[in-house]
């Protein structure tokens, strides 16, 4: 079952302006953890063996979840609590009822913020938890059976109408959650993993993050980046924080800030980048850190992020990552412990040596012109590391995301306009016939009606504009328009055309984005 992640029902506004809690790291709360929950959480949590705490001690959570969690006791039941007290609680109880980093693979996206995901869930979940809000937000948590049932009983306590919803009314949602559900998310997602006891055991001290770190980055409308995160050691698990980094088009990233560790692994940061506050929501293991950087007040400009701690050695990126057949291009190689001769596999020739460092190697490249279509591994010395894609010609270009929401904001209210941001991928077909991705091209960008109508309603004209050169939409005002049919808003349904010129022809691609109202809800995972 595929379904786009959406924000749904959530702690409300309260835990967005508390997500802050989770990248700043400046205050030290005046009582410890085991202090505020007696004196503040055992009011309605009675104690247990073992110094537990009943609800509280039979759940697992990514800093997040706990986050969203403390914000439901405030809205909900008056809980009364500082930021401090809440931040240090929230970083207590990820430290020792988080989830281990096998547990976050595969639904990473959510704590991301790439909000244009299309789950994979069976269909029984996506459509008794799905459709409400994502699946990741069950996939990232972890209880026994007992607590799952709980969870259910407090859904339809708290939305007494849920089961009349039309999200719910074509199925006894109530029965099939407590006899279907519950055991199937005991089983898939438990409290007891020996995979989380044993990461408690083996987590790597937080000064171990210390250093440099070389990174490579995409931004979508923007293009690739490189650089050095420069990360020293604060009070605690919390560190400052130095970027300093390049596009490929020249201009900079550079900026300065803080970030905090959870769990000995969820690295949480705020980054000041060109006055541009940007959160950084990465998992950080060993020598890898790898994730996304988005901006505070626009999550849907971000860039995806991978890096590795200088000393080690790793390949990155190769930037630009396709050579034409008969052609010469300059390509950067980024990593951390590059020694030794590039390679770029059969019918690449390494033309000439630009520069090179540990961190970064510059060449240049001829492709020979019978060189075969597909990928090369790209290697140096011994390291491996990304392909290498040579191409003939342009079998075809894909829109990413194939499918996309943007949202109507401004006009008057307090609520930003949310972009639609694009890609054009370029595919060519190897020896074999098989279907293989070239990389991101330049494109020219326009939007179209989607159906008729999208075109009886003129939605190209009210829903937005698409930066041709970049592939940027920006929707329109939020509001009645009295200029539309009824006086409507600017919401549309539009498709995202990309034209990419190879060698003198055209080839386009199309998406799909709707065009819509205001996000209300914005939880920390949505």
């Amino acid at each position: 079952m595929k379904r786009r992640i959406r924000s749904g029902m959530s702690a409300g506004l309260l835990a967005v302006a508390a997500c802050v809690a989770l990248h700043s790291p400046d205050s030290l709360a005046a009582r410890d953890a085991q202090t505020i929950l007696k004196e503040t959480c055992q009011g309605c949590h009675t104690p247990e063996a073992d110094n537990a705490l009943s609800r509280i001690s039979h759940q697992r959570k990514t800093p997040e979840g706990w986050l969203m969690s403390i914000a439901r006791m405030q809205t909900m039941h008056g809980l009364q609590i500082s930021d401090d007290d809440r931040r240090t609680l929230v970083k207590y109880l990820a430290d020792t009822q988080g989830l281990a980093p096998s547990e976050t693979d595969g639904v990473r996206y959510a704590l991301e913020r790439r909000l244009n995901t299309v789950e994979h869930f069976d269909d029984q979940t996506s459509q008794m938890c799905g459709r409400c809000h994502s699946g990741a937000r069950v996939a990232l948590q972890r209880r026994p059976a007992q607590e799952w049932e709980r969870l259910v009983n407090f859904h339809l306590g708290q939305w007494p109408s849920l089961e009349y919803q039309a999200l719910a009314r074509d199925r006894d949602w109530f029965d099939i959650a407590r006899k279907d559900m519950v055991p199937l998310l005991a089983k898939r997602y438990p409290l007891d993993n020996p995979a989380w006891k044993k990461w408690l055991s083996t987590a790597p001290k937080s000064d171990a993050l210390v250093g440099d770190w070389s990174f490579s980055g995409h931004l979508p409308g923007k293009g690739e980046l490189a650089g050095v995160m420069s990360v020293s050691a604060d009070a605690g698990d919390t560190f400052k924080v130095n970027v300093k980094g390049q596009y490929a088009d020249g201009s900079p990233f550079n900026g300065d800030g803080s970030a905090i560790l959870y769990s000995g692994y969820e690295w949480r940061g705020n980054v000041t980048v060109d006055g541009v506050t940007m959160r950084q929501v990465f998992a950080a293991q060993g020598n890898a850190m790898q994730g996304r950087m988005f901006e505070a007040e626009h999550d849907e400009r971000g860039l995806d992020f991978v890096a590795a701690k200088q000393g080690s050695s790793r390949l990155l990126a190769v930037q630009p990552g396709y050579l034409k057949a008969g052609a010469e291009t300059e390509v950067t190689l980024v990593g951390s412990g590059l020694t030794g001769k590039p390679n770029f596999g059969k019918g690449v020739e390494v033309v000439a040596v630009v520069e090179q460092s540990p961190e970064r190697i510059r060449v240049k490249l001829k492709a020979a012109a019978n060189a075969q279509p597909g990928l090369r591994n790209v290697t140096v010395g011994t390291l491996k590391g990304p392909t290498l894609s040579v191409y003939n010609s342009i079998a075809s270009v894909k829109v990413v995301p194939e499918f996309s929401v943007a949202r109507i904001g401004e006009g008057g209210g307090s609520t930003p306009k949310v972009q639609g941001r694009f890609d054009a991928e370029a595919w060519g077909k190897g020896a074999d016939g098989k279907p293989y991705r070239i990389g991101v091209f330049p494109a020219q960008w326009k939007v179209e009606a989607f159906d008729d109508r999208a075109k009886e309603d003129e939605d190209v004209k009210f829903a937005g504009t698409m930066q041709a050169d970049s592939g940027v939409f920006t929707p329109g005002d939020a509001g009645p328009n009295p200029q539309r049919k009824m006086s409507t808003n600017n919401a549309g349904n539009l498709k995202v055309i990309a034209a990419v010129d190879d060698a003198g022809k055209s080839l386009t691609g199309e998406g799909h984005m709707i065009v819509t109202v205001q996000r209300w809800n914005n939880p920390p995972i949505p």
